[in-house]
């Protein structure tokens, strides 16, 4: 007997190359990369530029990997939910086997060269990073818990420290301060989606907090860590390590932060808190939270870089 056919959709050959780019989340990449490389450029020291962008590659495959493999595990409800049902695996694109394959293989490559061009304390803290988004966030707290992104918030938030620890080979005061920027600006960015996103939450069975406290709650809880988040901001001048112009640029893009919250807060409600404009003032928060962290984090490398 002949051994059977191995078709090409079984390896996923039949996917565009595109599909594999948009296994990485190459949005969501974009802020991870800046983020990592703002931590690599304000450290003390120096470092060799082809080393650097050896740095800077090894974060970026790695927030790809995890990328990868949060879609391999999240196929069933990507397949549910309407923004993500076009995925490529969710739309069969891409099989899962071959996908999971990729994003192991982009995991474990990233670390290696981490660890043998840069230095172990870097690569040991990608490890973490990666562990900790693909067992902490997308396997356990995701589907367990409202606080998913909360606690889950802490896998985005390593690249500072990762970009910092590439250079001085430790970890310091100041790339700690970067984590915790991005560990409250966490919720605030991502509940704003969520607000709006709510209904494909519901119906794949995944409790964000609009989900489980409703609309009311999340909205209150966006404004109390916007409002935790805006003197984290102001830390880096408090320490000395940065001056003026970035202190005037933090405290203007807060006020801005502060205000589009307000409008969440807001906005027009029915009896049960739903908002009766589309969500609009949410969305805009959500535009605006991104905008946010890559001025914040510009600001901080050009006052060091030119202060």
């Amino acid at each position: 007997m002949s051994p059977p056919l191995i078709q090409a959709a079984d390896l996923g050959f039949e996917a565009d190359y595109r599909d594999w780019i948009a296994l990485l989340k190459p949005r969501v990449l974009s802020l991870v990369v800046f983020s990592g490389a703002i931590g690599l450029l304000v450290a003390p020291g120096h470092l060799n530029p082809v080393l650097a962008f050896t740095a800077i590659l090894c974060i970026t495959v790695a927030a790809g990997a995890c990328g990868a493999i949060n879609m391999w595990y999240d196929r069933d409800i990507d397949a549910i939910m309407r923004r993500t049902r076009n995925r490529p695996i969710p739309a069969g694109r891409i099989q899962p086997g071959p996908a999971l394959g990729f994003g192991v293989t982009l995991a474990v490559g990233s670390v290696l060269v981490m660890g043998l061009a840069l230095n172990i304390p870097a690569a040991l803290i990608l490890a973490l990073s990666i562990c900790f988004y693909v067992f902490v966030y997308t396997m356990w707290l995701k589907r367990r818990t409202p606080q998913n992104i909360v606690i889950g918030g802490a896998a985005g938030a390593f690249p500072p420290v990762i970009g910092w620890a590439a250079v001085t080979g430790s970890v310091d005061l100041l790339p700690l301060v970067l984590f915790g920027i991005v560990f409250i600006w966490t919720p605030p960015h991502f509940w704003s989606l969520a607000l709006w996103a709510n209904e494909d939450y519901q119906r794949a069975g995944v409790p964000m907090l609009p989900v489980v406290a409703g609309a009311r709650e999340t909205r209150r809880q966006i404004l109390l860590y916007t409002i935790i988040l805006v003197p984290l901001t102001l830390v880096p001048v408090a320490m000395g390590f940065s001056g003026l112009p970035y202190g005037v640029a933090a405290a203007l893009l807060d006020l801005v932060f502060l205000q589009r919250v307000s409008r969440v807060m807001l906005d027009r409600q029915d009896d049960q808190g739903n908002s009766l404009t589309g969500d609009a003032p949410a969305k805009a928060a959500f535009k605006y939270s991104v905008l946010y962290l890559f001025a914040l984090f510009g600001a901080l490398a050009v006052d060091r870089l030119v202060g």
